[in-house]
């Protein structure tokens, strides 16, 4: 081989590999604008997230509540939450708000009419002070267990007040439970009607209950329920009423000796929402709302349930003294009600207040 070919050669080897050098770069070159690519391609859809949700895509619900976090009132609204966010993809957020945040039950209602808050879930107390019917709920001694409460406002009757509160442009979708409520107090024990003589007794701010146990012997004062712990503290009154869990919940045995299970009223929460946020809601939206809140409020009565039954045992441990009121010593503090419970029947119209009392018996058959 001459050596004017062998140049020949070598130059034409040299051609090749740096071709093949040449196209193995940009190989990498496209590789690397593919990952680029994709990154860019990401950043774009959390930009269309981002400016989905800046544009109100995601609603908000803004629930709130003016028991403690650790109330089961406040694990239900939790299970809410998990039920809404998950059904709806997260096209919905639910923010929880305890311990009278948002405020009372009162304004938060008002919120509720206004639009300016979305959920809250109080007693049915406080609801009579917009729609009055709902003052039979507040009879007392009205149920005689949990289960036929349960039983009746699950049913036809439950759902015909819950649907009057359309008119006042808030949304029932819902009853849980706050329970049977029960008398603590500092000066004495109180196990018959006659012990209830002279003391004095935070009530909510509803008529009936003031009625109740001014027709007991007791001096009944209303007030907001974010002002009892220093008014029990401060000896501006004797004694409130509530149910265990939220005795206990709340510190009274630290500020009250006695605990008595009167069981005077079952009172039930009402899981509300703001009329004008319920009907911005699609169709889809608006069965997930409405189921949520009922699998959370079978969730929250057993969470309260079980609760009331350890509290009660706690309140003891910390050295309160409990009285168990006798069956015959409720049936008379009942007799000497039933004029004020007459009156409000009558107020509130006796074919209705008859409807709920035949549901009642019915439950219990």
């Amino acid at each position: 081989m001459s050596k004017k070919m062998l140049m020949m050669l070598m130059a034409a080897l040299l051609i090749f590999i740096l071709a093949g050098c040449g196209g193995g770069s940009q190989e990498e070159e496209t590789g690397a604008g593919d990952s680029a690519s994709e990154e860019n391609q990401d950043a774009g859809t959390e930009e269309d997230a981002s400016e989905e949700a800046a544009s109100g895509d995601v609603k908000t619900i803004r629930a709130g509540i003016g028991l403690n976090n650790e109330h089961p009132q406040y694990k239900g609204l939790e299970k809410f939450k998990e039920i809404v966010e998950e059904e709806t993809g997260g096209s919905i957020e639910v923010e929880t708000y305890h311990s009278g945040q948002l405020g009372d039950d009162r304004s938060m209602m008002e919120a509720l009419q206004l639009g300016s808050q979305e959920v809250t879930v109080p007693s049915t107390a406080p609801i009579a002070n917009f729609v009055n019917e709902f003052t039979i709920f507040d009879f007392p001694f009205l149920f005689p267990s949990s289960e036929v409460a349960d039983e009746v406002l699950d049913g036809e009757v439950g759902q015909k007040f819950l649907d009057m509160l359309e008119e006042q442009n808030m949304v029932g979708l819902a009853y849980w439970e706050n329970g049977f409520r029960d008398l603590s107090n500092s000066s004495h024990e109180v196990a018959t009607a006659e012990d209830f003589d002279g003391l004095s007794i935070r009530t909510m701010e509803n008529d009936l209950h003031i009625d109740a146990f001014r027709e007991l012997g007791a001096n009944p004062t209303p007030m907001a329920f974010t002002e009892l712990f220093t008014a029990l503290q401060q000896g501006t009154v004797d004694g409130q009423e509530n149910p265990v869990a939220t005795i206990y919940l709340e510190g009274f045995h630290e500020v009250q000796d006695y605990v008595s299970d009167t069981h005077h009223v079952y009172s039930p929460f009402v899981f509300m929402m703001s009329k004008q946020f319920y009907d911005s809601l699609s169709e889809e939206e608006q069965t997930i709302v409405e189921e949520a809140a009922v699998e959370a409020g079978e969730f929250q009565r057993e969470e309260n349930r079980a609760a009331n039954e350890e509290y009660l045992q706690s309140l003891q441990d910390e050295g309160m003294t409990y009285t168990e009121v006798s069956d015959e010593a409720r049936e008379e503090m009942a007799e000497i009600v039933q004029p004020v419970i007459d009156e409000y029947a009558s107020e509130i119209g006796e074919d209705l207040v008859n409807e709920v009392y035949e549901a009642v018996e019915a439950a219990q058959e």
